[in-house]
């Protein structure tokens, strides 16, 4: 399996999500990773007029600062890069930047996946991409690119993925990782390759794409001038599995073939593992997603609205005075009453970033229910309303796919939300385990240990994590009231 390494492995690990972002550094002495955190930052957008950008120059700043300190604490054998997903930077031909990258909430986006199916019908689209249509994926994002600032892609040379973007900063090569191009709706999910009738189907130019490398390959050393300047170890980069799902994916301690897993996060991403990709009628009317993931597997899930929700809530109850953590958010949600009101955690109104205990209270005043007025009930709406969501995402996992599950495993920084886990497990009848919190990170230590021949399956790293790192069980209980809730909830939502 494994061995006992003479020095323990230093594997330096950035790891950016849709609010902050760290430098991570894993030592693995053969048996166990062991984690600790050099850098960590804010990532928070900037609207500039009628664009919201990702700062990304302060973003490359950071990355820096965290060489610097991994530098100082020892130095690394090796750094990775995983991020959010569809987003993108282009270059010139001279492989400069040529604009801060979009995030995908910007509102250019709006409209563009209804144009798309008169080019491509929607069924048409999913048999040959396999994607979840969601407003921001890349492909819609670069038809808007082409209406709006044509100019910018004329210009470009080549379109760099997040964590590509980033990797390239730091040694030097353009390339796509494949777990990060899965999430494009520009490539064709059998051959895992770029898609050259979908790009001429929407008059994007061919030109723009990298070459493809799957999670795990070198890309060259730091670049020499980052090293003179930083006083950097010479140490490799690699691609690892780019998407921050696939990384936590990687790492989840997943057994057998009926579990489910979450990564709870801002997004709660929720699915399973499947060899081939599933691209039938009913896995498109539920609209799944089939995206890459380590070792040849295709991650069958949905993106599900999670925990954006309560950190858009913090955000207008900051602007109101009130200064909450998440601790005290749940505290408050479980002395409230159960089932007040639930809402549709997906429903579009919640996608774009304003006044969300506002939008909340909207649609329960909509759909007739009672209106949440305090943080605890706004909470408890949300943390139940989610559940029920997951619920209803396993039933229509085991159609598509024909299976049973018996079990979900949660990984992510939502593992901390006890109220959340217990819930899921009510709302499901199933046995929720959670943890690692850090699976993101682990699953980009993970790929990286492989890489270099310290692991030798992506077994072998889920083993270690589970060796690693403690887990907590959380049994269904009270299920019946839960049975109840969510008939209500399908009434509501028709689910």
């Amino acid at each position: 399996m494994y061995g006992v390494s003479v020095m323990p492995k230093r594997i330096l690990a950035f790891d950016f999500g849709a609010s902050s972002g760290r430098a991570m550094l894993g030592l693995f002495d053969g048996q166990k990773i062991s984690m600790e955190e050099l850098h960590r930052f804010p990532n928070d957008p900037v609207q500039l007029d009628d664009t919201l950008y990702w700062d990304f120059f302060r973003l490359w700043f950071e990355v820096r600062q965290g060489l610097t300190v991994a530098a100082r604490a020892g130095g690394f054998d090796s750094v990775g890069v995983d991020t959010w997903g569809v987003d993108f930077g282009l270059l010139d031909g001279c492989g400069r930047l040529l604009e801060a990258p979009v995030h995908y909430r910007d509102e250019r986006n709006v409209g563009y996946m209804e144009k798309s199916f008169g080019l491509l019908p929607r069924e048409a689209q999913y048999a040959r991409t396999g994607l979840q249509f969601q407003r921001f994926n890349t492909l819609y994002q670069l038809m808007a690119l082409g209406d709006t600032r044509p100019e910018l892609l004329e210009r470009a040379h080549k379109l760099v993925l997040m964590p590509d973007l980033f990797s390239y900063f730091l040694c030097g090569e353009t390339v796509s990782e494949y777990t990060m191009a899965s999430t494009t709706a520009l490539l064709e999910p059998h051959s895992r390759t770029w898609d050259a009738e979908i790009m001429k189907t929407f008059s994007l130019p061919e030109q723009l794409s990298c070459p493809m490398v799957q999670p795990g390959a070198a890309l060259g050393g730091l670049k020499a001038r980052l090293r003179e300047e930083l006083s950097l170890p010479d140490a490799k980069v690699f691609a690892v599995a780019g998407h921050d799902t696939a990384s936590a994916v990687a790492a989840a301690p997943l057994t057998g073939d009926n579990a489910v897993y979450i990564s709870s996060g801002t997004w709660s991403l929720m699915g399973v593992e499947s060899p081939t990709p599933v691209l039938s009628a009913t896995a498109c009317r539920y609209n799944m997603t089939n995206e890459g993931g380590y070792d040849g597997k295709i991650r069958l899930l949905k993106n599900i609205m999670g925990l954006w929700l309560v950190q858009e809530c913090c955000r207008q109850w900051k602007r109101e005075g009130q200064e909450l953590d998440f601790a005290q958010i749940a505290a408050s949600a479980q002395e409230t009453r159960p089932f007040a009101c639930l809402i549709d955690p997906d429903d579009a109104a919640f996608m774009d970033p304003g006044d969300m205990p506002g939008m909340l209270r909207a649609m329960c005043a909509k759909t007739g229910q009672y209106v949440p007025q305090t943080v605890g009930e706004i909470a408890r709406c949300i943390y139940e309303s989610l559940a029920l969501a997951y619920r209803a995402t396993v039933a229509q996992l085991a159609e598509v796919t024909g299976k049973t599950y018996d079990r979900i495993h949660v990984v992510g920084g939502g593992i901390h939300n006890r109220m959340l886990c217990q819930c899921t497990a009510d709302a499901t009848g199933l046995p929720v385990i959670a943890g690692p919190s850090e699976a993101t990170v682990l699953g980009n230590i993970g790929v990286q240990l492989i890489a270099q021949g310290e692991l030798s399956s992506l077994s072998d790293l889920r083993q270690v994590v589970a060796a690693s790192f403690a887990q907590t069980v959380y049994t269904p209980q009270n299920t019946a009231a839960w049975d109840d809730a969510y008939e209500t909830y399908g009434k509501l939502y028709k689910k």
